[in-house]
């Protein structure tokens, strides 16, 4: 059977709204508001879904956001009709998802019986609390910015709106849109000081013969200097599987993609420290020309007495944490947000585990 034209997921879920999902909506509750959404997870909500996409938890799905008394009083009806009379396919593409093994993950399957669907019905406040661990209607605090990984922030910010009847949406994902200038400044702050901390071992591993140590230290920070351009960019970094696609359409990302190719390419440490240094010099240099702060010289430099070459990249980190105005920001302790100091998926994926690792580091 040949695969239907690829759709790109936000666009198919648009018109699998406005064509199949919506007039059921109307027919079930006559009068009934409500939003709707594709948000959260999904290489689609970030623009970055091809047909490869199709093969997992990619295909006509939405979200459905009621008011907390409609939805515990409606969603499940709403929930059996689209199961009832949703159309078996839409655009070429099943509406039925087949939980394939036991870790629930949904395959598009045509199906002769009820739609095993993927338009999630529910409230505002419960789905943002599940996404992100806190509601922003009921207001952000530094800890919520803090404890929020840049991914899942980044997925309700992205993505697209097809109606907002609630009016709940659209300010909350304004809201969300970016972090407040001080803390701004503050995780860019944290993210110079992780580049300060290991600039020099890539020299010192090669220095020992460790050449397999010193190209991992430059992966990481490449990494980090991928994290950093895109958070001067105002722009949420997503996680590693879309990292450098994102990085990629940033303003730095044409003139730095081949350095930092070179960079993880050198099998030699003189060489890699010499492509690192260049990337240094451009991002310090795009850092001033932010005028978050006054300006730093962006030369590199040999490592106190040893010789290895770094941009003391603490530098940028100190001058930045001057124009902190907020007291309360200004106490925190240099390790940032949650994603800066934990990288494992299964804290990063739970908000209640992330929340209590960003408590128990950084807060007081």
């Amino acid at each position: 059977m040949t695969p239907p034209r690829f759709i790109p997921g936000l666009e198919l879920s648009r018109r699998f709204y406005a064509v199949a999902v919506r007039p059921l909506l109307d027919e079930a509750v006559p009068g009934l508001t409500h939003s709707a959404a594709r948000l959260g997870s999904g290489s689609e909500v970030l623009g970055f879904d091809t047909a490869r996409s199709a093969d997992h938890e990619w295909g006509p799905r939405l979200e459905v956001f009621l008011h907390p008394r409609d939805a515990a009083r409606h969603g499940p009806d709403i929930v059996a009709l689209l199961s009832e009379r949703l159309p078996k396919s839409f655009c070429g593409y099943p509406t039925h998802f087949a939980e394939t093994g036991d870790d629930g993950i949904g395959v598009m399957r045509e199906t002769g019986g009820p739609v095993r669907h993927r338009v999630t019905v529910t409230d505002a406040a419960t789905w943002f609390t599940e996404r992100l661990g806190f509601d922003p209607g009921d207001g952000i605090t530094p800890a919520d910015w803090l404890a929020t990984p840049a991914q899942r922030l980044a997925e309700v910010t992205a993505g697209a709106v097809f109606h907002d009847g609630l009016g709940r949406l659209v300010p909350a994902r304004a809201a969300l849109a970016w972090y407040p200038d001080d803390v701004w400044l503050y995780l860019l702050a944290c993210q110079w000081r992780r580049i300060s901390q290991e600039e020099a071992f890539v020299g010192r591993c090669g220095e020992v013969g460790d050449e397999l140590g010193s190209a991992v230290v430059a992966a990481r920070l490449v990494r980090d200097l991928m994290r950093l351009c895109l958070l001067m960019d105002r722009r949420y970094p997503p996680y590693g599987k879309w990292l450098g696609s994102a990085f990629a359409t940033s303003p730095q990302g044409a003139a730095l993609t081949p350095v930092l190719i070179a960079a993880l390419a050198a099998t030699d440490w003189h060489t890699r420290e010499r492509h690192l240094a260049r990337a240094y010099e451009t991002v310090a240099a795009a850092h001033n020309r932010l005028g978050l702060c006054d300006p730093v010289d962006p030369t590199t430099r040999p490592y106190h007495n040893r010789p290895f070459q770094v941009l003391h990249a603490e530098r940028f980190a100190g001058a930045l944490t001057a124009r902190i105005t907020d007291p309360a920001v200004l106490a925190l302790p240099p390790a940032g947000a949650v994603d800066q100091f934990v990288d494992s998926t299964e804290v990063l994926s739970r908000p209640d585990l992330a929340r209590a690792a960003t408590h128990a580091t950084v807060l007081p």
